[in-house]
């Protein structure tokens, strides 16, 4: 069965809201608009969102609790089942995700609902910024959804563990998408400890997006990971802080005609939580201590 893009732009999003379009292709709508430490997107949301909109928040309701599977491991199959049925989401309509304009919520929720066995879902390119730029109605408040009908199923999606990403690293390319700095481990603002998974490669998030958000060309994006080493027939894998950002990584990367890239839910947040597990810090192509914890 073909996928359908996973991006959607807000003039067919209208198109697809408007009330001629027939039940069965009109999307249900999801706000995920989040932002790492909070607070919780939901006061933006009931300030103004795009029309027939449904909040759900990444963090308490997407996400399992923070503990040894990371800051964001995967939530209980039930408890997503019931927050999605809860939203309006059906089995034979589509989903369209959107979040505040950096696109790494809408594409974790994309990549959620993927892995849940979805398979009809896009995200806003540019999220609810573009929205309004392009001068779409906007309405304020929430009201109730429709119950859905979704049946989490799970395992839809290529996911990594910690020993699957060392091996990733090892006989493929496993993509570091936080900033260089923190890769190099030369800060590290989040979590307890500083570097990366050896033998990773860094493709910041900033490299994927123009400066509004939005993605760059799928041509772009292949010439990006390129330089990363991945090719056709790569296996390939992304990881960030906690699999939210590296989401959005696998998201581009999807867009960019990789095959089945796999994520690393757990991340760097996980990683670190075993301290047997071994940290590169420094430059892999100068100083670099492949291998040391930190």
């Amino acid at each position: 069965m073909n996928e359908p893009f996973p991006l959607i732009e807000p003039t067919v999003l209208a198109g697809l809201l408007h009330p001629d379009t027939p039940a069965e292709r009109r999307p249900t709508v999801l706000d995920v608009r989040w932002r790492l430490g909070g607070p919780s997107g939901r006061a933006g949301f009931d300030a103004g969102h795009v029309p027939g909109a449904v909040f759900v928040d990444l963090d308490a309701e997407l996400c399992g609790p923070p503990g040894a599977g990371g800051r964001h491991p995967l939530p209980d199959r039930d408890a997503l089942q019931r927050v999605l049925r809860a939203a309006g989401v059906r089995g034979d309509r589509p989903v369209v995700a959107y979040d505040g304009g950096d696109g790494m919520a809408a594409a974790r929720l994309w990549w959620t609902l993927r892995w849940a066995g979805h398979p009809d879902v896009r995200v806003l390119d540019g999220g609810f910024p573009a929205w309004e730029r392009a001068g779409r109605p906007v309405e304020p408040g929430g009201a109730a959804a429709r119950p859905g009908d979704f049946t989490v199923e799970g395992g839809r999606m290529p996911v990594l563990d910690a020993s699957g990403a060392a091996a990733m690293a090892r006989d493929g390319v496993l993509v570091d998408a936080r900033t260089a700095a923190r890769f190099r481990g030369e800060t590290e603002p989040v979590d307890p400890v500083a570097g990366r998974v050896p033998g990773a490669r860094s493709v910041p998030y900033a490299d994927l997006v123009e400066a509004d958000g939005r993605l760059r060309s799928a041509a772009d994006l292949r010439s990006t990971f390129a330089r990363a080493g991945i090719a056709t027939g790569t296996a390939t894998g992304a990881y960030c802080g906690s699999g939210v950002t590296a989401a959005h990584t696998v998201l581009a990367m999807t867009v960019a005609g990789i095959p089945d890239p796999a994520l690393y839910v757990g991340s760097w947040s996980e990683w670190i939580t075993d301290p047997a597990r071994p940290v590169a810090t420094g430059d892999p192509d100068g100083d670099g201590t492949e291998g040391e914890r930190a």
